[in-house]
C-alpha cells in the first residue's frame, strides 16, 4: 500500500509537470516573439529615425608637402551627397549646414550629388540654403553622378545661383600673402566627364592641390598622375548599413575600393566622406551621417 500510495502522486506530480512544462513553453514562446518583435521595431526605429539624422563631426589631418607656413592648420569642411529632393528636407539640410559653420573652417567643400530629384522647390533650396555655406576663404563644390542623371546643367544653375564656386575640371587658387594653395575640382568620372589635366591646368609643379572627386576609387588614377597632395570624396555612403567585421557591403560603381574613411594611396592623401543624405532604403547602421573637418598641416 505504501508503494501504491506513492506512485500516485509521483504520477500526479509529473503530468502536472508536464502540464506546467506546456504553459511553461507556451509562455516562453509568446515572450520570445514579444522580445523579438520589440527588437525588431526597435532596430527599425534606430536604423530609420535616429542614425540617419544623428550626425557625426569628423577630424581628420593631412601632411601635405610643400604646404606653406602661412597654411598650417588651415581647415576644409567637407559635406557630401546630400541628394535633395527625397529623404534630405530643407530643415534637414539646414541643420547640416548649421554644424558645418559651427566648426568655423577656412573653406567649406561639397563633394557631389546634391539631388535625387529635381523639381522647383529642390532648386530654390540649393539656391537659397546653400548661400550660408560658407568658409572664411568662401566655398566650392563639385557634381556627382546623380547630379548628372537628374538634370546636369539645371543643378549646375542652382549651385551657381547659391554663390558656391563649382568646379567643373578646373582649380580655384586660396592665398596668403604670397603663398598659394590649389583647390581643385573634376566633374563627373562615371559619367565620364572627368578631365585632371584641364582641372590641374596652369599649377606650378610641386604646389600643395586638394582635389575634390565625387568617386573615391578615382584616387588610383589620381595618385599615379603625382600633383595631388589629398583626394577628397564621397560616393559610397559608406554603405549605409554597415556590419561588424564586414563593413559596408551595398557600394556603387567606383565606390568598391576605397569604401569610407581615411586612406593612403600611394603619396595622396584620401578621404572618402559617407555623405549626409540617403538613397533608398533610407536606413543608417553603424554608419553615422557626416561632417569631415579636414586639417592641412605643412610637411
Amino acid at each position: 500500500m505504501t508503494t501504491g500510495e506513492g506512485v500516485i502522486p509521483n504520477q500526479a506530480r509529473a503530468a502536472k509537470t508536464r502540464k506546467l512544462s506546456r504553459r511553461g513553453f507556451l509562455r516562453a514562446s509568446l515572450y520570445g516573439a514579444l522580445g523579438l518583435s520589440s527588437t525588431a521595431l526597435g532596430g527599425v526605429f534606430y536604423t530609420t529615425q535616429v542614425e540617419p539624422d544623428w550626425l557625426d563631426v569628423t577630424r581628420v589631418c593631412f601632411t601635405v608637402p610643400g604646404l606653406a607656413p602661412a597654411f598650417d592648420g588651415y581647415t576644409i569642411a567637407q559635406i557630401s551627397d546630400v541628394h535633395l529632393g527625397d529623404w534630405m528636407t530643407r530643415a534637414r539640410l539646414r541643420h547640416v549646414i548649421d554644424v558645418t559653420l559651427e566648426q568655423a573652417p577656412d573653406l567649406a567643400v561639397v563633394t557631389g550629388d546634391f539631388v535625387s530629384l529635381l523639381d522647383e522647390e529642390v532648386y530654390t533650396t540649393i539656391a537659397e540654403e546653400f548661400t550660408r555655406l560658407r568658409g572664411a576663404d568662401g566655398g566650392v563644390a563639385i557634381l556627382g553622378n546623380h547630379d548628372h542623371w537628374t538634370d546636369a546643367p539645371t543643378v549646375s544653375a542652382a549651385v551657381r545661383e547659391s554663390g558656391l564656386m563649382l568646379l567643373r575640371n578646373a582649380h580655384h587658387v586660396v592665398e596668403r600673402g604670397g603663398d598659394a594653395l590649389y583647390i581643385a575640382g573634376v566633374d563627373d568620372i562615371w559619367e565620364e566627364q572627368h578631365d585632371l589635366n584641364a582641372a590641374l591646368e596652369g599649377i606650378p609643379a610641386g604646389a600643395p592641390v586638394v582635389l575634390l572627386a565625387h568617386e573615391p576609387d578615382y584616387a588610383d588614377a589620381v595618385a599615379a598622375d603625382g600633383r595631388v597632395s589629398v583626394q577628397l570624396s564621397g560616393h559610397t555612403h559608406g554603405g549605409q548599413v554597415r556590419l561588424p567585421f564586414v563593413g559596408g557591403f551595398v557600394l556603387p560603381y567606383l565606390g568598391q575600393k576605397y569604401k569610407h574613411g581615411y586612406y593612403c594611396v600611394g603619396d595622396m592623401h584620401l578621404y572618402t566622406n559617407v555623405g549626409v543624405g540617403l538613397v533608398r532604403p533610407a536606413v543608417r547602421f553603424l554608419c553615422r551621417p557626416e561632417v569631415a573637418l579636414a586639417t592641412l598641416h605643412a610637411g
